[in-house]
């Protein structure tokens, strides 16, 4: 499956937080978050555009502050991983039921209930029109699923990685503390690292800088931004790029 030749992406790497699965409790995953999820993506899907997902595993563990706590980082991180595993089944099932062919890799293998990580194969399941969720981090600890979008977001060949986030972009300070923000409507990657943006840990930023991979963070809960941003529309979210 092809995008429309108007359109100014072929292949995305959406990004989405663990706690999009939550729901208002912020822990574990509510059906109806996973069903607002699928909708956007078949959205998308429904533009020609080829899709892959990176998900967080926030909803169910948090490695890092469990490590604070004592327990071996490795350990932590690896628990972090099959959580995402976790939300990318669920993901899964949510997006089949709208009719769209899904497969879930991991770069952790759990070879009974999802593929292993393959590149050339996540490139393949894109262009036969399936959507492919990237779950397991990169299969190694101490690396936040930002650096695991940044990564997959290079090997795969996107054109750009949305990151979903509840804020419609990225901000000269935190709009929720102070009135006088501005919302930035392109950034390259240096302003980002001058002005101290917080838009992706370091791995991940520096990553996407040096492949050159453009990111849009926009507000993935107002229903018509995902689709308005992979259409051009410059009035929705921030790009950052070269």
């Amino acid at each position: 499956m092809s995008a429309n030749g108007s359109l100014p992406y072929r292949r995305v790497l959406l990004k989405l937080s663990g706690e999009a699965l939550a729901g208002g409790s912020g822990v574990g995953i509510d059906p109806e978050m996973a069903a607002y999820i699928a909708q956007r993506v078949r959205e998308v899907h429904d533009l020609g555009i080829q899709v892959a997902i990176v998900i967080g595993g926030g909803n169910l563990w948090r490695g890092e502050p469990a490590a604070k706590l004592g327990m071996d980082r490795s350990t932590a991180d690896h628990m972090g991983m099959i959580a995402t595993v976790m939300n990318g089944l669920a993901l899964q099932d949510a997006i089949e039921r709208l009719g769209i062919v899904t497969r879930v890799q991991t770069a952790v293998e759990m070879n009974s209930i999802a593929e292993p990580y393959i590149r050339l194969r996540a490139i393949r399941h894109m262009e036969k029109g399936r959507v492919v969720i990237l779950t397991g981090g990169i299969g190694s600890p101490y690396f936040t699923t930002d650096s695991a979008a940044a990564l997959r977001a290079s090997e795969i060949h996107a054109d750009v990685i949305v990151k979903a986030t509840k804020v419609d972009g990225v901000y000269s300070a935190d709009p929720l503390k102070n009135r006088d923000a501005a919302r930035y409507s392109k950034l390259d990657y240096q302003q980002v690292l001058d002005q101290q943006l917080r838009v992706m840990d370091t791995t991940a930023f520096t990553l996407c800088q040096e492949n050159a991979m453009p990111i849009i963070v926009l507000d993935f809960w107002n229903p018509e931004d995902l689709v308005k941003a992979l259409r051009g529309d410059t009035a929705v979210g921030t790009i950052i790029s070269a």
